[in-house]
């Protein structure tokens, strides 16, 4: 756990909101990428993410501090977008086409023209097949490959058994493959 995030959960615990502040510095880009990825949805995605913040602040005195808090974090945010996604079904798929940078960042400095135009056909692509998964199929997707979280994590996360997780990035990649287009594929 690193050290400032340590320090951000002391000074929390002991009911100093600067150590909330600390955190949404450390996590608040992380976590409203991977809310809008499974939202699809900006207003939405800030919405399940200030309040899984104000969630946190609540529940931080039964929080382990030997545990990271980030994965338990985006864990919740993931588990929040998914049921706001869920319950409103207000979530257009065909909506803006609005990335965050984070999540198509590379450290390459310069880019020839060609690879910049392939780089955003490929990213429109991947968005239109992502549009077009359905909400528990994209979450999956984003908590195994955004997220980073193994079947368990995922399945302890939703509250369904770890087949049924294999099962949902089974098909979730599948409908993918099957969505993308074959230059895309290669």
């Amino acid at each position: 756990m690193e050290e400032h995030e340590a320090e951000a959960i002391r000074r929390l615990k002991q009911g100093d909101i600067g150590g909330l502040e600390a955190l949404v510095r450390l996590y608040q880009a992380q976590a409203l990428d991977a809310a809008y990825v499974v939202t699809r949805n900006h207003p939405i995605a800030e919405d399940v993410v200030q309040g899984a913040f104000l969630r946190a602040y609540d529940v931080i005195e039964g929080f382990d501090a030997n545990r990271s808090f980030g994965p338990w974090f985006l864990r919740s945010v993931v588990n929040d977008a998914l049921k706001a996604v869920t319950r409103r079904q207000t979530v257009s798929l065909d909506g803006a086409r609005e990335e965050p940078d984070r999540i198509y960042g590379t450290t390459k400095d310069v880019y020839e023209p060609y690879e910049i135009v392939e780089a955003a056909q490929t990213r429109e692509a991947l968005w239109a097949a992502l549009d077009r998964l359905s909400p528990i199929h994209r979450a999956a997707i984003v908590m195994r490959y955004y997220l980073d979280l193994s079947d368990a994590e995922i399945s302890q996360m939703l509250g369904v058994p770890t087949g049924t997780v294999r099962r949902r990035l089974h098909d979730g990649r599948k409908r993918l493959r099957d969505l993308l287009p074959s230059w895309v594929r290669r």
